[in-house]
């Protein structure tokens, strides 16, 4: 099983970001942020290379997998 964890709304907020800015900007819904900030969506690749770019993060900042083998 796979766990994952996200640092989204720890960015967004140091950006002074709303949910719906962020969304807005990266091409999504507000909902769509809110499931990643509580980790119930696993974005796709390009999504999460819109979101890190916005939040002048990498991937591995935003967005941390652990996965059992």
């Amino acid at each position: 099983m796979t766990t994952f964890t996200t640092q989204i709304k720890k960015y967004r907020l140091l950006k002074d970001l709303t949910q719906e800015e962020l969304a807005q900007r990266v091409g999504v819904r507000r909902e769509t942020i809110m499931r990643l900030e509580n980790a119930k969506y696993n974005p796709s690749l390009e999504l999460a290379v819109r979101i890190a770019r916005e939040l002048d993060a990498s991937i591995d900042d935003l967005f941390h997998f652990d996965f059992e083998k």
